[in-house]
């Protein structure tokens, strides 16, 4: 029942949402099922800790084991923060002539949790592969929010190539499931695959793995099929770009994990590890690239997520127990830190009315609150102490030195070490300078900035220690995944 009640939640939110016609109302809903649905979380992933088994509903159609409790916490979490933030923002860009509007980003908002939770809660992959469709259609309309242009390219790039890519992870589904054919009708169940993998065949195997990495990265935003990324993301507003980049494109490696345990059975962990190894290296070059020369903040953190994504990659594949933590830790600081700087990115564009890095000029004088924010979430996004991020990038490439793959993770050290001299040196033109003169001082949302803080907590407390409790969890979903 409380697998239920935490996908109802945000469904029924949207549906009450979509009705009502006053706008105090739809707030109230909307801050009220992002934080039952935080509770339903922890009630969900508390009971799948404690017991270290699996919670089902339904049948066994929803099943959450501790890799699902993980990843219903990230989600979650991040949902309630993107929530506070989203009132003030807006309120910001929706007058109070516009309800239609807002009434629509909010009821669009629960409906893209709602299908995130389904994605990591069902244990049917064909559920799972609808499911991420639907983060799709779910999103699409919010990317195009603002109705220009370039927000309308973006979300007609974003809907095609996402459809492309998911059709490619349908077809790797139903190949996956024809090479159980050896074992008899076993269905699409994740959990009734794994217990069968070392009787699937192999070569059956290898072909869906290839359909699935390449479809599920797309959506999760690996180079090369990463190209609807930074218009998407930087075309949404900013709690949305928050979520897509710092939960979204984890849900589409979370499909990704639950096939790589599959194939690690079926035919041995080199195989999958070459694949991510290769697409990993990729996203950082591109990623490396496109920063050196980037003209829109927006866009730079998009290009960040693909370096991120990148690196999970790497440390999936690495493997063994240093590189699967690694990468799972890395999930987390990513998810801060990422949506922690969209969201203040959102704070800049309502400042500047500009995501040019040419055009912000002076924000430490501008917006000081904003601007010292926006630095040192930026100095925990590129990996520096006392930051999370230092601590899982570091665990990951120990992996890959200790490992076979030391030259790979030489490589990788190198392109972050390109990817830190690109941002550093546009934020470093956005934060000093003589600022535009029609601007006056003063923050912009600072109420709306206080959820930010419970980022920028849990990236100093993951970078200067690891909670025991945060450690068990890990050990669990990695028990699940097989390491």
């Amino acid at each position: 029942m409380i697998l239920i009640g935490l996908l109802l939640i945000p469904l029924v939110a949207a549906g009450l949402i979509a009705l009502v016609r006053q706008r105090t109302v739809i707030e109230i809903i909307h801050l009220a099922a992002a934080f039952a649905t935080l509770g339903a979380g922890i009630l969900v992933a508390v009971e799948v800790w404690q017991t270290t088994g699996p919670v089902m509903a339904v049948d066994g159609l929803l099943r959450a084991d501790a890799l699902s409790a993980f990843m219903l916490m990230v989600i979650t979490l991040l949902a309630v923060i993107a929530a506070l933030y989203a009132l003030g923002y807006i309120r910001a860009e929706v007058s109070a002539l516009h309800l239609p509007r807002a009434r629509l980003f909010f009821a669009l908002f629960h409906l893209f949790i709602f299908t995130m939770l389904l994605a990591v809660t069902t244990d049917n992959l064909g559920v799972m592969w609808v499911a991420i469709e639907g983060t799709t259609l779910a999103t699409v309309f919010l990317v195009n929010f603002h109705n220009t242009p370039t927000s309308t390219e973006a979300a007609y790039k974003y809907l095609i190539l996402s459809s492309i890519g998911i059709a490619m992870a349908f077809i790797g589904t139903v190949l996956m499931n024809y090479a159980a054919a050896p074992v008899g009708e076993i269905g699409v169940n994740w959990s009734s695959l794994h217990a069968a993998a070392a009787a699937l065949n192999p070569q059956v195997v290898r072909l869906a793995f290839a359909f699935i990495l390449i479809g599920y990265g797309t959506k999760a935003g690996l180079a090369p099929m990463h190209t609807w990324l930074p218009d998407a993301h930087s075309e949404a507003p900013a709690p949305i770009s928050a979520l897509m980049s710092g939960v979204l494109l984890n849900v589409g490696l979370y499909a990704l994990l639950r096939f790589k345990a599959i194939a690690d059975l079926a035919v041995g962990g080199d195989f999958a590890a070459a694949w991510l190894m290769g697409f990993g290296m990729v996203s950082l070059a591109v990623a490396a690239i496109f920063l050196l020369t980037q003209r829109s903040y927006k866009r730079m953190l998009a290009y960040s997520s693909v370096e991120h994504m990148g690196l999970i990659c790497l440390g999936l594949g690495f493997g063994g127990y240093w590189g699967v933590l690694g990468a799972l830790l890395h999930v987390i600081n990513h998810a801060l830190s990422k949506s922690l700087l969209f969201m203040l990115s959102g704070n800049i564009l309502l400042k500047y009315h500009t995501t040019d890095i040419g055009q912000v000029r002076g924000l430490l004088r501008t917006t000081p609150l904003t601007g010292g924010a926006f630095l040192a979430g930026t100095l925990a996004l590129i990996g520096l102490p006392p930051f999370g991020p230092f601590l899982s990038e570091f665990i990951i490439f120990r992996a890959g030195m200790a490992g076979d793959s030391a030259w790979v993770a030489a490589a990788g050290i190198g392109l972050l070490v390109v990817v830190f001299a690109g941002m550093l040196g546009s934020i470093n033109a956005m934060l000093y300078g003589a600022p535009p003169d029609h601007l006056l001082p003063g923050d912009v949302l600072k109420w709306s900035m206080l959820p930010l803080a419970v980022n920028f907590v849990l990236l100093l407390i993951l970078g200067l220690t690891t909670p025991p409790a945060l450690v068990e969890a890990l050990n669990q979903a990695l028990k699940v995944l097989g390491v």
